[in-house]
């Protein structure tokens, strides 16, 4: 049935992040340490979910179905299979004595104003290489947290410097899901995108080293005990398949069942240690998991009553009532940005907007290429620093961190937020709108 667009469709995520959010900074107000951590955000959803459900029906709408149908989506799964795994193979890792391993073999050699641009550049040649941030963060972040307790770091500042760095590639690789959407929507030539993204990617990709050097609290490495330097070999295979395009699943099932291997070998691991410590690193997925599960029920639930017909129609009615390039650009770069906020998943806000998005650009007279560059910068800038977004829970479970802490210390999104206004209001270069195919 067709559903007429509405406004309050979007009201339970206002709830959602009015309860989540609210609670937090009352608590820590309060002069609770751990503010963020009182009402836990899969509790704060349940009467978000109350209230899309009650909406839906209203409409008419087959509540439960829609809802069950969301949270069992094939992304929605597949994200909670790769938080398990990130948690097994992270915590059998760091038993075995990997991390200290690495720490050992040489980054704490590194000069200790290096090291938070250095781990910001690993993780975005890592995800330039493999095209996904989520397979960044989980391949990286074990390492990065590692060499941050052995320098006396901020988690919080170098779990988002790792998380900066996977959305670097998650934004520009050719191999990107989201880059291949992009283009795709709007009828751009790959290169031709990628040019176009590179000259705002870059600028701020160089501010956030930049600036990552000089937040960094640099202390000396302190050198761990001894251990086997073929310890390592986990996260070193780990990095390897994932740059040669292995799935992220089978990537981190292999990573896992090698650290128990090398333990056996190496250290004094034995397999009820390696059993325990699987389903302990599950065990600290939960939250994230159940709160993956329940956002993709209520993105469904706020889809299907309306809510994201809405935005899209409020953004045309924008577009059209305004004219030239920069209300087209950010018309495009707020139809984005708000889909991304609303269904957590940048790849689905591009595909989802990426039809209205094309038919703004034709009607101002933006080129193909930069309006596949607006549209996935924008929806990777919301991802990034959303706190309830998959990349963020995943690096906030990592490092044991409040995600809204963590969603601040996401340098380079907001950087390349500021980029891309810039580029925005920046007198364009002439170029024929329909510059490439259908």
């Amino acid at each position: 049935m067709t559903v007429r667009p509405g406004a309050l469709a979007l009201t339970p995520l206002l709830l959602f992040l009015a309860l989540f959010f609210g609670a937090g900074l009352y608590f820590t107000a309060q002069g609770e340490a751990m503010g963020f951590y009182q009402l836990r955000a899969p509790v704060a959803i349940l009467p978000a979910l109350a209230l899309g459900i009650w909406l839906a029906r209203r409409r008419g709408l087959p509540a439960q179905q829609v809802l069950l149908s969301g949270m069992g989506e094939s992304n929605v799964m597949l994200m909670c299979l790769i938080f398990l795994l990130a948690g097994g193979f992270a915590t059998v890792s760091k038993a075995i004595g990997a991390v200290d391993a690495v720490v050992a073999l040489g980054l704490g050699a590194l000069p200790p104003a290096l090291l938070l641009p250095g781990l910001f550049l690993a993780a975005a040649f890592v995800s330039l290489s493999i095209g996904t941030s989520m397979g960044t963060v989980a391949a990286v972040a074990p390492i990065a947290l590692g060499v941050a307790d052995a320098a006396g770091l901020d988690r919080v500042l170098v779990t988002g410097a790792v998380v900066g760095g996977a959305m670097f590639g998650d934004n520009l690789s050719i191999i990107s899901d989201t880059t291949i959407a992009a283009t795709r929507s709007q009828g751009a030539e790959m290169r031709d995108k990628f040019r176009e993204n590179f000259r705002i990617a870059l600028p701020a990709a160089a501010a956030t080293a930049a600036l990552l050097a000089v937040l960094g609290d640099p202390a000396p490495v302190a050198a761990p005990a001894a251990t086997s330097p073929w310890l390592v070999l986990p996260y070193v295979l780990v990095l390897v398949l994932a740059l040669a395009g292995l799935d992220v699943v089978l990537v981190l099932g292999i990573g896992m069942v090698v650290s128990g291997l090398c333990g056996f070998w190496l250290a004094d691991y034995d397999a009820v240690a390696f059993a325990r410590d699987v389903y302990a690193g599950f065990e600290s997925m939960v939250e994230i998991t159940l709160l993956s599960i329940l956002v993709g029920g209520l993105a469904a639930l706020m889809k299907a009553a309306g809510g994201l017909d809405w935005l899209a129609q409020a953004i045309a009615r924008f577009a059209r009532g305004h004219t030239g390039r920069r209300s087209g650009e950010f018309s495009i770069a707020a139809l984005s940005a708000g889909a991304d906020a609303l269904t957590a998943n940048n790849t689905v806000a591009i595909l989802v907007t990426g039809g209205l998005a094309r038919d703004i650009a034709q009607r101002h007279g933006i080129s193909p290429r930069r309006a596949a560059s607006v549209l996935d910068i924008s929806a990777c800038v919301v991802q990034g620093v959303l706190p309830y977004g998959a990349q963020i829970l995943l690096a906030a479970s990592l490092a044991t961190v409040s995600p809204l802490a963590l969603a601040g210390s996401v340098h380079y999104c907001w950087l390349l937020a500021l980029a891309a206004i810039g580029f925005m209001l920046w007198p364009a270069r002439r170029s024929a709108p329909a510059e490439a195919g259908p």
